[in-house]
Parts: structure tokens; C-alpha cells; sequence
């Protein structure tokens, strides 16, 4: 079993190394989901809901919507692959984001388990104000859920893409008015062995004590 370090450090967002070959144990996804069920919720209100998706069809039309948001994502100027070109070391990390992101828009149809973490707020519109607070409800339970899977060797990404056709993805869903969708997570076993910690910037180049 990893330590919590290791497991905090080495939860990487999975997408060429995803087993799209090997089945997952729904009881798998069970358990990493009560683990999940254990995180925060504001006010206790526990509004989340948790559609997994593992039938061929359902994860074939949801991969294409998943497809076509993603080519126009890849096609703007914000692509990961495009970003910090003015740093070359940076730039070489972004591309291979990039190309990962790439190849994982054309598998996402493929992947044996596509879960859909959503927020059940009674309303069509999603209110105004403070977004933080009720999406806050939900995202800490979906980390716990991708920390759960690293522990049990599933590899998992995190992508909201597909909800630039949100309302073509809750059609395939059945989803009724008043859910919201807040992400999608394809969830595989991983080839290869394990993951290494990330780089990232050094924490007093982005630390403030006291003020900015």
C-alpha cells in the first residue's frame, strides 16, 4: 500500500497509459466511490451523484462527444500543447500534455469506465453567485475518488471538455433537469509500473504569507 505522501505525490492524470484492454471490477469503482462519499459536502448537504458509465455504447457516444469538443479545444490557442511556447523547457512538457491529450480524444469512447460526477441542485440554471462554494460541494469528493483509484492501481484523468456539449452529454445520459454534470473521469488499469511526482514551480514563487 502507498504512503499518503506517495499516494499525493504520484496521483498523475492518466491518459496513453490507460489499459483500454482490460476490464475493471465494478466493485472496484464501488469502493474508490464510498471512499469519495467520505469528503466534504458545504453544509452537510451531500447533493453529488455518480453515474458509471461501462456499457460499449453509452462509452462509444459519449467518446465522440468527448472527441469533437476536444479537436476544437486542440485547434485553439489555448491548447496545452501551445502554451509557454516562449519557455523551452516548459514548452517540452506542454507538448507532451498535448499529444496525451490528443490521443486520449480519440480513446475516451474506448476507456472501460467513464464516470460522471454530477451535482444535483433542483434547478435547470445553475444559480448565480457563489459558484466556489457549491462546486466545492462536489470536486473534493471527486479528488478523493482519483486518489482512491491510484491506491488500487486504476488510473484516472480529470477533463470537463465534453461540457462544451453538455446538454448532448446529459441527453445520452438520461440525466434529469436539475443535474449537473462537473466532469468526466475515464478509469483504467494502468500499463507500466508506477509514477513519479510531477515538476512543478517552486512553492516560494507562488507562496504569500500574511499578503501578496
Amino acid at each position: 500500500m502507498v504512503t499518503p505522501e506517495e499516494l499525493l505525490t504520484t496521483t498523475r492524470t492518466v491518459r496513453k497509459r490507460l489499459d483500454l484492454d482490460r476490464p475493471v471490477p465494478l466493485e472496484l469503482i464501488r469502493t474508490a466511490l464510498d471512499i469519495a462519499l467520505q469528503a466534504p459536502s458545504g453544509s452537510n448537504t451531500q447533493k453529488w451523484q455518480w453515474l458509471v458509465i461501462t456499457d460499449a455504447d453509452q462509452r462509444a457516444a459519449l467518446g465522440k462527444v468527448y472527441q469533437r469538443a476536444c479537436r476544437e479545444y486542440l485547434d485553439s490557442s489555448n491548447a496545452a500543447g501551445k502554451l509557454f511556447a516562449d519557455d523551452p523547457e516548459r514548452s517540452k512538457v506542454q507538448q507532451r500534455v498535448g499529444s496525451s491529450v490528443e490521443y486520449l480524444a480519440d480513446k475516451m469512447g474506448d476507456v472501460p469506465v467513464l464516470v460522471i460526477p454530477c451535482l444535483q441542485t433542483g434547478s435547470a440554471e445553475l444559480p448565480a453567485g457563489n459558484q466556489a462554494g457549491m462546486w466545492a460541494s462536489l470536486l473534493p469528493a471527486v479528488w478523493s475518488y482519483m486518489l482512491a483509484c491510484r491506491a488500487f492501481t486504476l488510473g484516472t484523468a480529470y477533463t470537463t471538455l465534453h461540457l462544451a456539449y453538455e446538454k448532448e452529454a446529459a441527453e445520452i445520459l438520461g440525466l434529469p433537469s436539475g443535474v449537473h454534470q462537473a466532469a468526466m473521469i475515464p478509469t483504467a488499469f494502468y500499463t507500466g509500473h508506477t509514477f513519479k511526482p510531477a515538476p512543478r514551480q517552486p512553492l516560494d514563487e507562488v507562496l504569500h504569507i500574511d499578503r501578496w
